[in-house]
């Protein structure tokens, strides 16, 4: 894809939080990555990496502390009234718990219709044709539509969030954590719909997930957060030539049914730093087993290694 492709650009964004004490706790720390028409990025790490404060702040819901963010070369975080709520027709969202996004005495049809109606895109005497369409475009069949949200599995809900995220035609879809409360048989067939509806649409996804195998699968590109800081970004199938000790170690606990590989688990040695006293230089330079003099007295800066590949590491690793 070309530099015209680029629809989102993240620019050194940092989110900062006040603490008790008079302590800051810095979330998000010069965050930088472009995100391109029709593909998927895929933000991943450890709990508490600031993965989600991130999308937060891409979702116009919380003000970075610094930093912007364009869509189509426009700042989207001083959007402010009718400019940000029609900036929401653009940029939808799926949460990871529909069960608690869902009002639970609206019908379903209600739920997927909420966001036409809110637009005026539609009259109430439309949605039903309407819930049909998008029921449908998510695999569900139509008598769904006057079903509550407690009629349903987790995955069926999870369907129905996609179709309500579907209806304003967004042309980003962020994914919050969206299938790791489903069961694996379950997260395969939402990933392959997701695959389905961006091929048939052109949807550009930003997907947060802490599981690599998973998000190997299916996204383009992928950003390795831990502390509040970028670790790494490549390409999603070239991971296997991830080159930071961090997502290395990621990888290596990532459990494989492979009887042929017999490759053990691997266990990050030591704690995840608080985010209220980091380390000095590299945030992971504690737990990290190749650490030398420099990582621990200065801070690596996000680099381009090679083409696409961007590192920040003192001393990356060779390709394996």
């Amino acid at each position: 894809m070309s530099e015209t492709d680029i629809i989102m650009q993240v620019e050194h964004i940092v989110k900062k939080f006040a603490a008790a004490g008079g302590k800051t706790l810095t979330a998000c720390d010069d965050i930088t990555f472009n995100i391109r028409k029709g593909e998927t990025v895929a933000i991943v790490g450890e709990s508490g990496c600031g993965k989600t404060t991130l999308l937060k702040s891409i979702m116009n819901m919380q003000m970075p502390t610094s930093g912007r963010i364009l869509f189509h070369g426009r700042d989207i975080t001083k959007l402010t009234g009718e400019a940000k709520r029609e900036n929401y027709r653009h940029i939808q969202m799926v949460f990871q718990d529909p069960a608690a996004a869902f009002d639970p005495k609206m019908r379903i049809k209600e739920i997927v219709c909420e966001p036409l109606l809110n637009f005026g895109l539609i009259q109430r005497n439309g949605m039903e044709a309407k819930t049909r369409e998008l029921l449908a475009q998510v695999e569900l069949p139509a008598e769904f539509a006057n079903r509550y949200p407690h009629n349903m599995s987790g995955g069926q809900r999870q369907r129905v969030a996609i179709a309500r995220a579907l209806a304003l035609e967004p042309e980003i879809i962020a994914c919050d954590e969206a299938t790791s409360a489903l069961d694996v048989s379950v997260q395969d067939t939402i990933v392959k719909l997701l695959v389905r509806l961006q091929k048939e649409k052109g949807i550009t996804y930003i997907f947060i997930c802490h599981d690599l195998a998973l998000v190997s699968m299916f996204s383009h590109r992928i950003v390795v957060m831990y502390l509040g800081n970028m670790m790494e970004e490549l390409d999603g199938d070239k991971l296997t030539e991830a080159r930071h000790p961090y997502t290395r170690a990621l990888l290596k606990a990532v459990f494989s049914t492979d009887q042929e590989k017999n490759q053990q688990i691997g266990i990050l040695p030591g704690d995840i730093p608080s985010p209220l006293d980091l380390p000095t230089g590299c945030p992971f330079h504690n737990r990290c087993e190749y650490r030398q003099e420099l990582c621990i007295k200065e801070k690596p800066v996000l680099r381009e290694a090679v083409d696409n590949h961007f590192l920040a590491c003192h001393y990356p690793l060779p390709i394996a």
